[in-house]
């Protein structure tokens, strides 16, 4: 019996491309399959949730599994998914590898403070995978059929944002937490407010006008979305 990305609360964005909303705290996850390959990106905020989205990437894609992953960024709700797959190639912007190994620690307990349990936050950190390939400028992903690129445009809403541009028509770019429709962007003591505008004027450039925008947390946008927030970000951070 044929599947919909709907069937899984998954939303399609172009063909082989889609993302789900994850209950909690509304991050996303993207999905990009070629012929050869499969990308996930982003993993959730637990094991569970991982196993989760591993087991709906297989049955969307006829029981094939994810062999590469891209983190937007080392924040819990992002990262903590990872060691539920299970042999993929993991990317991620330069530097962040090592700051996940140092702050592994800071990793669970931000995660226990924003409401996962305890026992789940220390599971998944303890296991906790950090990137094997790391990121400076751009790279392109050949998944068979399909080149996605890996683009390190921050640094922004962390010292280490990672988007990732899907050619195609529609062109789509996930965004990470560079970009929130949910609600208003967050700046955690790992922010570099100074530096963000320039990393959404970056990520506008990437994907063009006529992209579809991936937040990091809510609805899809467009590039006028995107320009208005740079805008607010930089009237708030007081630079240009």
């Amino acid at each position: 019996m044929d599947v919909s990305w709907e069937d899984f609360g998954w939303e399609r964005l172009a063909d082989g491309v889609g993302r789900r909303r994850l209950p909690g705290w509304d991050a996303t996850s993207g999905l990009i399959a070629g012929e050869d390959g499969v990308l996930l990106y982003d993993t959730g905020s637990t094991l569970r949730e991982g196993a989760e989205l591993r087991a709906q990437a297989q049955a969307l894609l006829g029981g094939r599994r994810v062999t590469h992953i891209a983190l937007s960024h080392p924040h819990f709700d992002h990262v903590l998914g990872t060691a539920a797959f299970s042999g993929a190639e993991v990317y991620g912007a330069v530097g962040i590898a090592e700051l996940m190994r140092r702050e592994r620690d800071e990793i669970r307990d931000s995660a226990i403070r924003h409401g996962v349990t305890e026992a789940d936050a220390t599971e998944a950190a303890d296991v906790l995978v950090a990137p094997h390939h790391l990121v400076f400028g751009e790279w392109t992903l050949d998944l068979g059929g399909r080149q996605v690129l890996l683009a390190n445009i921050g640094p922004g809403h962390s010292g280490h944002d990672l988007a990732v541009l899907v050619p195609g028509s529609p062109e789509v770019v996930f965004c990470g937490d560079l970009v929130e429709e949910s609600g208003e962007p967050q700046a955690g003591s790992d922010a570099i407010p100074s530096r963000w505008p320039a990393a959404l004027d970056r990520l506008l450039s990437l994907g063009g006008e006529d992209a579809v925008y991936v937040p990091g947390h809510g609805a899809v946008v467009d590039a006028a979305f995107v320009r208005a927030q740079r805008e607010l970000l930089a009237a708030r951070f007081g630079v240009s």
